[in-house]
């Protein structure tokens, strides 16, 4: 039986951008992009996704399908799912999601998956690579009412209904099994993901991707209210100070020193 595969990619600041180029609007509380530096899809992301497509090299009959909530920008993120070898593509853009938090966009992936249809597996990224909050994939599970295998590096199909599961431990790797339909995520441990090839890349320009808005999910945008609250973005500013310790000799510096981290109780 031909497997059908999602995965769930998010479009996020490049995490190379310099420090030095990096802004937030602390009215808006969001991120300036900083000029000349596109954004890209989400290295978690791209990790799961690579999982995804190892099934389908071994099952080549395998439909593997890209879904991104975001706003036009974001086809770039589901055009790279394809170019990497996926099949389909979908966007969930509409003014209505600009700014969710974790539970909007895990009700509006939820709403997405079950329009997509009958599915066994769903692959996300551990985590964003920008608020790092980790809630989006377990929250589409529970809204799925699927079971959920969390930060793993690698999976595998035993049969069509079953899937094996890897997972790096303190003290080695973890080896589970869940039934399917299973949502799965993947941290650093799957390794560099494939490059497209210039073939793939030509064959995903040619492909459309499907836009979906609010209402093609039966989401009333009046109804789509966040469950959390940004109190504040800030950049964290560090400040030190530096003392010279001097003294007759190095044992009489080294002597001073002791005595200041003494006081400052450090030692």
């Amino acid at each position: 039986m031909a497997l059908h595969l999602i995965c769930c990619a998010k479009q996020v600041p490049d995490p190379e951008t310099p420090a030095a180029s990096f802004r937030i609007d602390p009215a808006a509380k969001k991120v300036v992009p900083a000029p000349g530096v596109a954004p890209v899809i989400s290295p978690f992301d791209e990790q799961a996704v690579e999982v995804a497509l190892k099934i389908k090299d071994a099952r080549p009959d395998t439909k593997v399908t890209i879904i991104s909530m975001g706003g036009a920008s974001a086809r770039d993120v589901v055009k790279h799912g394809l170019a990497m070898g996926a099949d389909e593509g979908v966007l969930l853009d509409d003014p209505a999601f600009d700014g969710a938090d974790a539970y909007q966009t895990a009700y509006a992936l939820s709403q997405a998956v079950r329009k997509v249809g009958a599915f066994d597996a769903i692959f996300c990224g551990r985590q964003a690579a920008d608020f790092d909050q980790g809630q989006v994939a377990i929250g589409l599970a529970e809204l799925l009412g699927i079971p959920a295998l969390i930060n793993g590096q690698a999976a595998e199909f035993i049969d069509d209904r079953r899937v094996r599961f890897e997972r790096v431990l303190p003290d080695g790797i973890g080896v589970f099994e869940a039934p399917t339909p299973v949502l799965t995520s993947y941290s650093q441990e799957v390794g560099q993901p494939r490059y497209p090839t210039l073939r793939n890349i030509m064959a995903a320009a040619r492909k459309e991707i499907t836009i979906w808005k609010s209402g093609d999910l039966g989401l009333d945008p009046a109804e789509f209210i966040p469950k959390t609250k940004l109190v504040d973005l800030y950049v964290p500013v560090y400040e030190g100070k530096c003392e010279i310790i001097e003294g007759e000799n190095a044992a009489d510096a080294g002597e001073k020193l002791a005595l200041k981290l003494r006081e400052a109780k450090i030692i």
